[in-house]
């Protein structure tokens, strides 16, 4: 008898689950957010395969980067050794003095005998030193060329200047003297400017009160702690004070290879080898403020990036000049003194290395629009005549009117303050104060549905009064007394810094006037849906003023043709060269301090042409005082200078545009956070740094009020202003309230019925029906509301930037005597 064996049936057999390695875990994804190997995996063959290849690939990508900054290296050491005209390229030294004590002449007698001249020549070089002024001077001990530029103490804009085309950048401190406010100033300004440059941090000691050997450690150690917390790269304090300390910091300037050489934008810039190699020729001609222009000859060698005739230069202080010619200019002799320099005469003939093409730029700025374009009728001559009746009536007779003004204003300032019915039977575009479109619009519709005039945007509510006024007698103008003036400015700063605490506690809100119909006042607001979403026509009601400008159909793609052009067109780097500008005023040259280093800076195309720019910002925390928008300041953006009136606007994580590229305003520059600041000015490409600063005054160094770099000349970013009304709810039922004190009469009702109200504790509601005749309303909501809740309405408006002025920086204050070590130096 045969026994078969018991087996269970196959449908009872267990299949597991196989391994799903295509999701991985929390502890996979953060091992491989480490950059490890996965750890996670059957066999341990595969494991030990990918730490060999990961291991080889970063191996690999850090040979890699050795060869390329090997390579960097010796490029740079060869654009300072030799150029293609056969001369040496001199590396550029500005010497910054941070106090009124420190002499930056004897600073660099103590560093010539480190470069290695002969006697003769270093004695001549050494008796026509000043304390500011520019140097060319040879090194045969290094085989090489400087050109130190010793810069008058506490300059900030010739600072800024010399720090942007330096080489090295020279901080001179002193053993026995701390840097005072106004040194630390000039250094945050270095700070948010330096870019590339190489910060070199020394110390001088006074001759009478030398550096002991036990104090020497000590005094170092805290020099360096206080230029890390500008500078964290700076390695250590050098000095120029004894012979191998000298020779130590020569062998840093003329051995190292200093970083910032090269452009990464493709900006040119040359220096004048001296005053000789500046030579200025009158043409005869005539400019508009009756200034004679003429052709202005410089020498020096190309930096940065190509120089094209093609492209505009920019002279500091000075605007935009076109380019005549670029010749070649012979090998320099290297003479150390600046009225030796070395010069020839463009009057012999010569090829040259470039000239201006039919695609040369031209200094069109701004478009020119036809105002009367849209005109389709001509006034007849009995219009004409009707408005010129009143005009000529009103200088014979003492006519006397009344206005509704604010309260407190005077006959002189109410006279520039339009009369109600003036504005009434105007039907023109408007522009008022904030820059924004003012479009007539009917009462009867809602505010959703356009803009409309409203002659009393402040702010706040104003208060008014009946006054009298003469329309043929003005005010005399009389000074206050030092006193009470003093009174009123402390009272004016207290005003503002009230306004930034009631703005930062309650952002945005505003009280809606009693006396002014709440859809007068804010007729040109409008509510939106979502902020984040709702839909905004960025060409809606434009100005005149973007009829001006210029707009990129795609900036990223013209960005990079353009920066790419900047490095490969035109006269390459390390060429020595003589520019001829055109059309360059005389007082270009009679107006220009000799002992400042004359710098000329290429333009890439297109940035001459004007156009709505944003600048990425954060405020100075060492700057104290609010900061409004709209309130004047200095902008520093490269070379180029202008006195802006910037809006602020929040700004997108990641500098992106949003879904509707519409982004809300800011009264105040808030600390802590990016801020956006937008401003009409010439358009500029890369990411160049820039400097926002608040004069101070004459003789006084300007405070850096925030710093940062551009973003981008976008005139399709909407900056819309938000304003909050805010209502008290006395009757609550669930959902449903009464609400009060948000308006004063019906007919504001009706006009904002379609507005989204919402509340503090995140409710969402709308109007349902006013509530007798006094701005009572019910309102309904998602959800249960609180007795303690409050009752919010967002509306919207677009402003828009203020024209920018270029800036001239005021001459420099020299310090005709300043005592040292018990003696006064002239």
């Amino acid at each position: 008898m045969v026994s078969s064996e018991h087996r269970h049936r196959p449908t009872l057999k267990q299949t597991n689950k196989g391994f799903k390695s295509k999701h991985s875990s929390k502890g996979a994804l953060k091992t491989a957010a480490k950059g490890k190997v996965g750890g996670s995996s059957h066999s341990d063959k595969n494991t030990k395969k990918l730490a060999s290849s990961s291991k080889k690939a970063r191996l690999n990508a850090n040979a890699q980067k050795r060869d390329l900054k090997r390579k960097t290296v010796v490029e740079d050491q060869k654009f300072f050794s030799t150029s293609s005209g056969g001369g040496q390229v001199p590396r550029i030294v500005s010497v910054v003095p941070l106090l009124p004590s420190i002499s930056p002449r004897r600073f660099l007698a103590n560093l010539l005998p480190s470069f290695g001249l002969p006697e003769s020549e270093l004695e001549e070089i050494s008796s026509t030193l000043t304390d500011s002024g520019t140097y060319l001077i040879r090194a045969p001990r290094f085989k090489t060329s400087l050109q130190i530029n010793l810069l008058p103490p506490l300059s900030l804009y010739p600072t800024l200047d010399a720090a942007l085309i330096s080489d090295y950048v020279v901080l001179l401190l002193s053993s026995v003297d701390e840097v005072q406010l106004e040194g630390e100033a000039i250094l945050r300004c270095l700070q948010g400017q330096a870019g590339g440059v190489e910060v070199i941090a020394c110390v001088q000691a006074p001759v009478a009160n030398p550096i002991k050997p036990d104090t020497k450690q000590l005094i170092h150690k805290s020099l360096l702690s206080f230029t890390k917390y500008f500078f964290p790269s700076v390695p250590k304090i050098h000095s120029s004070d004894t012979p191998n300390e000298a020779a130590l910091l020569a062998r840093a300037f003329c051995e190292a290879a200093p970083g910032g050489t090269k452009s990464e934008e493709g900006r040119a810039f040359i220096i004048a080898e001296g005053a000789n190699a500046i030579r200025w020729t009158g043409s005869g001609v005539q400019g508009d403020n009756g200034v004679e222009k003429g052709r202005l000859e410089v020498i020096g060698t190309v930096r940065g990036g190509a120089l094209s005739a093609d492209r505009l230069v920019h002279l500091p202080g000075r605007w935009d000049f076109q380019i005549e010619a670029i010749l070649p200019a012979p090998p320099s002799s290297l003479s150390h003194r600046p009225h030796q320099q070395s010069s020839m005469s463009v009057d012999a003939p010569s090829d040259p290395l470039s000239t201006p093409t039919e695609n040369a730029d031209d200094l069109t700025a701004v478009n020119n629009p036809d105002l009367m374009a849209n005109e389709q009728t001509w006034p007849t001559e009995e219009e004409m005549a009707g408005s010129e009746a009143p005009a000529a009536g009103s200088s014979t007779g003492e006519k006397k009117r009344t206005k509704r003004v604010p309260k407190g204003t005077s006959a002189y300032q109410a006279a520039w303050i339009f009369d109600d019915e003036d504005d009434e039977d105007e039907d023109d575009e408007d522009v008022d104060e904030d820059g924004d479109m003012d479009v007539s619009g009917d009462e009867s519709g809602g505010v959703a549905e356009g803009y409309g005039r409203n002659v009393y945007d402040d702010e706040e509510e104003e208060e008014t009064e009946e006054i009298e006024l003469d329309e043929r007698k003005e005010e005399a103008h009389r000074d206050l007394d030092p006193e009470r003036e003093e009174e009123e400015y402390e009272a004016y700063l207290r005003q503002r810094e009230k306004a930034q605490a009631e703005d930062a506690m309650f952002p945005d809100e505003i009280d809606t006037p009693r006396h002014i119909p709440a859809r007068t006042r804010f007729q040109r607001y409008r509510g939106l849906k979502s902020f984040r979403t709702s839909p905004w026509d960025p060409y809606e009601n434009l100005p005149i003023d973007y009829a001006k400008i210029f707009q990129f159909e795609n900036y990223l793609g013209t960005k990079k043709r353009i920066e790419h052009a900047g490095i490969e067109e035109g006269v390459k780097a390390g060429t020595r060269v003589i520019l001829i500008l055109k059309d360059v005023p005389q007082n270009v040259i009679d107006e220009r301090d000799a002992s400042l280093p004359f710098i000329v800076h290429g333009l890439l195309q297109h940035e001459h042409k004007q156009s709505v720019l944003h600048f990425v910002v954060q405020r100075n925390t060492e700057y104290d005082e609010p900061v409004k928008a709209k309130e004047p300041l200095i902008l520093c953006v490269g070379p180029r200078r202008y006195v802006i009136r910037p809006l602020y606007s929040q700004h997108v994580r990641g500098g992106g545009k949003g879904v509707n590229n519409v982004h809300k305003s800011e009264k105040f520059l808030r600390p802590g956070a990016a801020t956006v600041a937008t401003t009409f000015g010439p358009i500029c490409f890369g990411k160049t740094a820039c400097l926002l600063l608040k004069d101070e005054g004459a003789n006084q160094v300007p405070s850096l009020v925030a710093m940062g770099s551009f973003l981008s000349p976008d005139p399709t970013r909407i900056i819309s202003k938000r304003i909050i009304l805010t209502g008290h709810p006395i009757k609550v039922h669930k959902k449903t309230a009464t609400i009060r004190y948000m308006f004063f009469n019906r007919e504001d009702i009706d006009y904002f019925k379609s507005v989204e109200l919402h509340t503090k504790f995140g409710k969402i509601g709308h109007i349902k029906e006013p509530l007798g005749t006094h701005g009572y309303f019910k309102a309904h909501f998602d959800a249960p509301i609180q007795q303690m809740d409050t009752v919010c309405m967002s509306l919207y408006k677009r402003q828009y930037p203020k024209w920018s002025e270029p800036f001239i920086p005021p001459p420099v204050a020299r310090i005709s005597e300043k005592v040292e070590d018990g003696m006064d130096i002239e």
